[in-house]
């Protein structure tokens, strides 16, 4: 997710959009980023197989497997959103050497799956106890039942869209990602990621084209501490506090012009 400012431009999460913006020609990119689907047949030959989670996303059966989820989705989603947190303390991200299939391995089935299996049992061996769902002040249980009813009602066929164009082989949306090839963001700008979210380094090297090539003005990377996957939520007011300095920063004082 993306949070703008005529000042500047502050990435919060996933810094993988940012990898395909960097000053590199079109080509490069293609082979430094490898297509998922050569990704997965590498993936497949390890044991156990696996599979990248991009891939499922853009299949016809995910939508259906995460909204008939066994377990409910009340029960999906406190399970999702857990296991992709600093709540669990099973993850260790680290920057990987390269985007093979041995080191992609390393990061968890949330992102890298059994190939055998959906989200929905993917994630369902990492229910929190009844006390971990006690302690989690940032996701309370009457806030996981409007995301169950919402999702009931509408569906995650939406957001699966995304993936689906993303990766997808329609000349109009590859010549649309083209756009930007080889641009870069000039005014200032700041990232903003949880310490405990292998978001930030699935895929390898997009956390330095980042900083030394896409953005050309980056004031601020940040790993939050006590935060995965949903830096807002867990630590809010983290957050809020790098923001404002960021915005106070950037912002003309009186009698300036605006950093642009």
């Amino acid at each position: 997710m993306e949070r703008t400012h005529p000042a500047g431009c502050v990435p919060i999460g996933d810094d993988d959009e940012f990898a395909v913006r960097g000053r590199a020609e079109p080509a490069v990119q293609h082979r430094e980023r490898r297509p998922d689907d050569e990704l997965d047949a590498e993936l497949a030959k390890l044991s156990p197989p696996r599979k990248y989670y991009q891939n499922y996303q853009r299949t016809r059966g995910a939508n259906d497997d995460m909204l008939h989820a066994p377990q409910g989705l009340h029960a999906f989603f406190r399970a999702y959103y857990h296991y992709k947190s600093a709540d669990w303390k099973g993850t260790k991200p680290h920057p990987l050497k390269a985007r093979i299939a041995t080191e992609m391995a390393k990061i968890p089935t949330y992102y890298v799956m059994e190939r055998d299996k959906g989200m929905a049992a993917t994630v369902a061996p990492f229910m929190p106890s009844a006390a971990e769902i006690a302690q989690c002040k940032w996701l309370t249980e009457a806030e996981v039942d409007v995301y169950a009813t919402e999702y009931a009602r509408t569906q995650f066929t939406g957001a699966l869209q995304g993936y689906r164009v993303r990766r997808g082989s329609d000349p109009k949306s590859i010549a649309e990602m083209h756009t930007f090839s080889g641009r870069t963001i000039d005014v200032p700008s700041m990232f903003i990621g949880g310490k405990s979210d292998w978001g930030v380094y699935q895929t390898p090297g997009a956390a330095e084209s980042m900083q030394k090539a896409a953005c050309t003005r980056m004031v601020g990377f940040h790993l939050v501490d006590g935060a995965g996957h949903w830096v807002q939520q867990e630590r809010p007011e983290k957050v809020t506090e790098l923001l404002t300095k960021f915005l106070q920063d950037q912002s003309p004082r009186d009698g300036q012009k605006p950093k642009l």
